[in-house]
């Protein structure tokens, strides 16, 4: 797999089991799909239940599970990021895995689309806000269109997205996020 070939990968920001953010990711694959872009969906789920003893600071290397994530994130170079709103920000096991990574070239000079869903009104608008000034230390290029999906729960129900504006905004998103 060559950069020019990689998939984007739409990383589920949140290890919580059945999450909306899965159900979203899944969504945005299948907006992907409708324009030929390959994707994988790398869900937090799926994290070793204990990488940040295991596979962080001194552990570096150690766990082979942490290890596999890692290398899938080394060989691309555009990503999708939903990111539920946890407590006003993004949520903690995002940030582990994103410090669990080797620094700084995890993500310098890679691509990034970020889509943030919430209970509330705001669709995670500073979570996402948050997590842009990581990425911008990083190094990371995100687009501009940061996508923020309010009250999601009323929006979506069995795979479909209700709102037009929401729909609309995803596709816009998908379109740039495959050609930037």
């Amino acid at each position: 797999m060559t950069k020019d070939t990689s998939p984007i990968v739409i990383i589920v920001g949140t290890n919580r089991p059945n999450s909306m953010s899965r159900r979203i990711a899944e969504y945005y694959q299948e907006i992907l799909t409708q324009h030929q872009a390959s994707s994988i969906i790398l869900d937090l789920v799926n994290l070793p239940h204990d990488f940040t003893v295991s596979a962080l600071y001194e552990n570096t290397g150690k766990n082979e599970e942490f290890n596999n994530l890692k290398s899938l994130l080394e060989q691309t170079d555009k990503f999708v990021f939903i990111v539920p709103e946890y407590n006003g920000s993004y949520p903690g096991v995002l940030k582990a895995f994103i410090d669990g990574l080797p620094y700084p070239n995890s993500f310098a000079n890679k691509k990034a689309a970020l889509v943030g869903l919430s209970s509330n009104m705001q669709g995670a608008a500073i979570a996402l806000s948050h997590l842009n000034d990581v990425f911008s230390y990083l190094g990371m290029n995100t687009l501009a269109l940061r996508v923020k999906l309010g009250q999601i729960r009323s929006h979506y129900r069995e795979n479909v997205i209700s709102n037009t504006l929401y729909k609309e905004l995803l596709e816009i998103q998908a379109g740039q996020i495959i050609h930037f």
